[in-house]
């Protein structure tokens, strides 16, 4: 599963991103931009430049995941966002159930996500 989420700025999404994943609630968060958001909050249409987030997950975890990101994020109503993984690299898919299940390999083997 892959959550997207924005923030105001890259500190913040840093903060959020090291937390997740060390928590294990997340494999890998890569992190974007700057983008330019438009949106209505409270009848003014806004625009905002901001950091997305993408947040590599399983789904079994979604519910906590949303839970903590809700308490680290800044916004009244952050973006939370799930989109369900259809299909993926086989070696990649395994490797985000392992750092997502709270077990570490005992290699030493370091990847790339």
């Amino acid at each position: 599963m892959v959550v997207l989420s924005t923030v105001g700025d890259s500190a913040t999404a840093r903060r959020i991103a090291a937390t997740l994943v060390q928590e294990n609630l997340a494999a890998c968060v890569n992190v974007t931009g700057p983008i330019r958001s438009t949106y209505r909050w409270r009848g003014a249409v806004t625009t905002d430049s901001e950091r997305l987030m993408l947040i590599k997950t399983r789904s079994s975890l979604l519910s906590t995941l949303e839970r903590r990101l809700r308490e680290l994020h800044p916004y009244e109503v952050p973006e939370i966002v799930a989109i369900e993984l259809r299909a993926g690299s086989k070696a990649y898919l395994d490797w985000l159930i392992q750092e997502t299940s709270g077990s570490r390999p005992t290699s030493n083997k370091s990847g790339r996500a």
